[in-house]
């Protein structure tokens, strides 16, 4: 899940927080992503989908201040060794993601997350 301080505003319509991130090594990127249960961007989930990624997650919660929440996590298999990204397919998806969220005026800033982050 991720940790949203408040929905009082959104990053874009129906978009409360957008997080590009890997497990180490750092090769695979997924997308996790928390929204608007009442509206979510249904549009955007399904481009996501059309990339490749898939969901592996679907969380809904009610958030503190009482908004509706969806966490969405996608994953995307590669061709390298345990389905990982290639350097090549990491290019190609990060870019081809940054491409999807720049209507939307949405910076992605893919990292890798701490080992007890990943594992927990």
């Amino acid at each position: 899940m991720l940790f949203l301080r408040s929905t009082s505003s959104s990053i874009a319509p129906g978009i409360f927080a957008v997080d590009v991130a890997a497990k180490p090594p750092g090769k695979t990127f997924g997308i996790y992503i928390a929204v608007d249960a009442d509206y979510p961007p249904q549009d955007l989930l399904g481009a996501i989908e059309g990339l490749g990624f898939k969901k592996t997650v679907v969380s809904p919660y009610i958030h503190n201040d009482g908004r509706k929440v969806i966490d969405f996590h996608f994953q995307k298999a590669g061709t390298d060794i345990f389905q990982g990204w290639k350097e090549s397919e990491r290019e190609e998806n990060l870019r081809a993601l940054q491409t999807l969220f720049t209507p939307l005026k949405i910076e992605l800033k893919p990292r890798v997350m701490t080992t007890t982050e990943a594992f927990s």
